[in-house]
């Protein structure tokens, strides 16, 4: 239901007939439209994850170092590993906190003989973008006394010779090597 209606269908309706009354409510239909607007603009930034100019906010909450010029879905999912790193550390707890900066699947592995944990990302190729980020977030929840390993995926030779495609077709792709390592058909 629009606004002026809302507004229209809380008077007789004797004052929605007047052109003057008429103007007046939907003039305030307009002002509430926009209070309306405005708080769920507000209430948006409770949220991490519909939250955008409020995010410094949890930033500083949290403690985490505030960089406006990182991507909105990056500095989300600082704040997102952060909260979920709070609480006994587990291997769950590592997955979950690893998977909310990879945006894929990622196994932890861990060497207890020899005080390492291995994060591998098993379901995206090279390395994230915001791998900084990732590494700063499993450095704050796993032990001190633990080294960490990071292991990516790329494309494995296997892989290129069961797709069948001659070198011209490979060369028509036009992909820097870079873009091959990471390549999914």
């Amino acid at each position: 239901m629009m606004m002026g209606n809302i507004v229209k269908s809380y008077v007789i309706p004797l004052y929605g007939e007047s052109r003057v009354t008429g103007n007046n409510l939907a003039a305030g239909a307009v002002v509430l439209q926009q209070l309306e607007t405005s708080i769920d603009g507000v209430l948006d930034q409770m949220f991490v994850d519909t939250a955008t100019y409020g995010l410094a906010k949890w930033e500083k909450f949290l403690g985490i170092q505030i960089d406006e010029l990182k991507p909105i879905e990056q500095r989300k999912s600082v704040i997102i590993s952060k909260i979920r790193g709070i609480g006994t550390v587990t291997k769950v707890l590592i997955k979950s906190v690893a998977e909310s900066y990879s945006n894929g699947e990622v196994d932890v592995l861990e060497d207890s003989a020899n005080y390492t944990v291995t994060i591998a990302f098993v379901s995206t190729r090279g390395i994230p973008p915001n791998i900084t980020d990732i590494q700063n977030a499993i450095r704050d929840i796993i032990p001190a006394h633990l080294a960490i390993n990071y292991e990516f995926t790329y494309i494995t030779w296997d892989e290129i010779n069961a797709m069948n495609k001659t070198w011209d077709e490979w060369d028509a792709l036009g992909l820097t090597w870079d873009e091959l390592e990471t390549y999914k058909p």
